[in-house]
C-alpha cells in the first residue's frame, strides 16, 4: 500500500464521512465504475478508511457514505497496525467456490444487528488497487465474506436482503428501530 492513502488505524472523534443507514435511498443506488484513480479518489480512500476505523468496521463501500463509485476498503485485521487494508476499485468476483458457508454478518449501515448469511467460502476477485494497477486476489473465510458483502453494497444490496430467517430478521429490525419494508430480498 502506498504512503499516499495510508492512515492510522484509530478512532477519530469526528470521522470525515457520514455512514448512511438502512432505509436511506443512497444505499440502494448502484455505484458507477471509477474511470481513473486520481487525487480525489485517493482522498476518498483515506476518508473512507478513517471513517471505517472510527466506526469499528472491517469493511466500507463508497455507497455507504453516499458516494456512488465502485470503491471498497477492507481490513479484517484492524488491530494489527502492520497489516495494510485492502483497497478495491471496480472489483469484480471472477470465481466462487461451490462450498457455501453460513457466517454471522453485521453492517455499519445497520448497526447492532448480526444475522446468518450464506455465501461462497472462497472467491477470486479482480480489481484496481489504490494506484490504478490491475490486481487479482484469492480470498477465503472472513476476507472472502467481507469482500462479497462490500461488493453487494456497490449493487445496492444489503446483507439483510440475503438473510433467510425472516422471523429473526424482522424481530431484530424492529428491536433496533428499522423498517422491515427497507429489506429487498434477493432471489
Amino acid at each position: 500500500m502506498t504512503v499516499e492513502v495510508l492512515v492510522e488505524k484509530k478512532k477519530l472523534a469526528k470521522p470525515p464521512l457520514e455512514i448512511y443507514h438502512l432505509g436511506d435511498r443512497v444505499l440502494r443506488q448502484p455505484a458507477k465504475r471509477v474511470a481513473k484513480v486520481d487525487a480525489e479518489i485517493k482522498q476518498l480512500i483515506r476518508e473512507m478508511l478513517q471513517t471505517m476505523y472510527s466506526a469499528d468496521g472491517i469493511g466500507l463501500a463508497a455507497p455507504q457514505v453516499a458516494v456512488h463509485k465502485q470503491l471498497i476498503v477492507v481490513d479484517v485485521k484492524p488491530d494489527e497496525a502492520a497489516t495494510p487494508p485492502l483497497i478495491l476499485i471496480n472489483p469484480t468476483i471472477t470465481k466462487t467456490s461451490a462450498d457455501i458457508v453460513v457466517t454471522q454478518e453485521g453492517c455499519l449501515s445497520i448497526p447492532n444487528i448480526y444475522l446468518d448469511v450464506k455465501r461462497p467460502q472462497a472467491i477470486e476477485v479482480s480489481y484496481k488497487d489504490e494506484n490504478g494497477r490491475p490486481q487479482k486476489l484469492a480470498a477465503t473465510g472472513l476476507l472472502a465474506c467481507c469482500i462479497q458483502h462490500e461488493i453487494d453494497h456497490l449493487n445496492g444490496v444489503l446483507f439483510v436482503d440475503r438473510v433467510e430467517n425472516t422471523l429473526l430478521l424482522n424481530q431484530e429490525l424492529a428491536k433496533h428501530g428499522f423498517s422491515t419494508r427497507a429489506v429487498q430480498p434477493v432471489a
